[in-house]
Order: C-alpha cells, then sequence, then structure tokens
C-alpha cells in the first residue's frame, strides 16, 4: 500500500494540468505570498508541490491562473493534508505536497475548472 492510497479517494476527478497558482496565507508574522505550479486540479481542489511547510487546515487565499487567457480565478481553500515529498535528489531540498480544498468558488469558475477536468480526461483516453 502506497502513501497515496488514501489520498487518492477523492470525492472529484482530478487532471494533470500545469498551471499558475499564487497563495497567501498567514505566516508567522505576516502574510506570505508564494508562486506555485499545479500537480493536479480538479473542481474542489488542486495539489501543489511547494518548498514551504504550510499547517493542514490552514486558510489561504488563491489565485489560479488556468492559462487560458481568460481572468484569474480568485478563491479562498483550506489545506486539507500535507505530505513530506521524497526526491531522488537531496541537493534540491526539501518539498511538500500539499492538497487544497477550494472554498467559495464562484458558479462560472466552477464550471470552467470543470471543462479543464473534462477535456484533459477526454485527451488521456485518445492518448496510445
Amino acid at each position: 500500500m502506497s502513501r497515496w492510497d488514501g489520498i487518492n479517494r477523492r470525492k472529484f476527478p482530478r487532471a494533470n494540468y500545469p498551471c499558475m497558482v499564487v497563495l497567501a496565507h498567514q505566516g508567522d508574522s505576516k502574510k506570505e505570498f508564494i508562486l506555485a505550479h499545479t500537480e493536479n486540479i480538479g473542481v474542489g481542489g488542486i495539489c501543489l508541490i511547494l518548498k514551504k511547510d504550510i499547517k493542514t487546515f490552514s486558510e489561504v487565499d488563491l489565485e489560479l491562473d488556468l492559462m487560458d487567457l481568460q481572468e484569474h480565478i480568485r478563491c479562498k481553500g483550506r489545506i486539507v493534508w500535507n505530505v513530506l515529498h521524497r526526491e531522488e535528489f537531496p541537493q534540491k531540498g526539501q518539498s511538500y505536497d500539499l492538497g487544497i480544498e477550494f472554498e467559495s468558488v464562484e458558479k462560472k469558475d466552477q464550471q470552467r475548472l470543470n471543462d479543464v477536468v473534462r477535456k484533459m480526461a477526454i485527451g488521456s483516453k485518445t492518448k496510445p
């Protein structure tokens, strides 16, 4: 059983879809902004790889650029899991896989996310 077996039981399907994310959270003394890329994305949340450890259940502000030339999606989120990522190259330093559940996403943005996941799922079924 791998460490991902429990994590992969999701309410919403995910797609490997690279996009840019700005994550803002309350650090020790001030609000911090982190630029990150997605590992995967779904209607209900995203997985990010970060160099910074953020506590589980922390609230975050998100800005997602789906790279589709439309407005960025802005919403709140909550860190629902955090796993230390084991790198094959230790000289790169530690990184963390973070699962973030979306909160307060507008209906139009949910539809855009749904369209992205659906298109990626169809594309992966047609590849050899």
